[in-house]
């Protein structure tokens, strides 16, 4: 059985990994903010939201819930989303 500082680095090392994959995942989502932008859509899309969510519900082992999953890629859509907009706004030459 592992001991408690072998799991802990486990754990450290499995965050960094969540972190850059997120930043990954971010990183295309600005650019689809972009494409968005540029054909006149709004960033908001809720069924493609939805889409997301029974896409990472669709088969899960556990032990995480459905219901926990759709709360975590709900956070992780709303924080994405708010980047889009930020990314697409237009700059205001006032705060150069």
């Amino acid at each position: 059985m592992p001991d408690l500082q072998e799991l802990r680095h486990r754990i450290d090392a499995i965050d960094r990994a969540v972190v850059d994959l997120l930043n990954e995942r971010t990183t295309v989502a600005m650019q689809i903010g972009r494409n968005k932008l540029a054909e006149g859509l709004p960033v908001y899309d809720p069924v493609r939201e939805e889409e997301i969510i029974r896409n990472v519900t669709a088969s899960l082992p556990g032990p995480l819930s459905a219901q926990a999953i759709r709360r975590v890629f709900e956070r992780i859509m709303d924080e994405t989303r708010s980047v889009e907009r930020r990314s697409t706004e237009p700059s205001d030459p006032r705060k150069a």
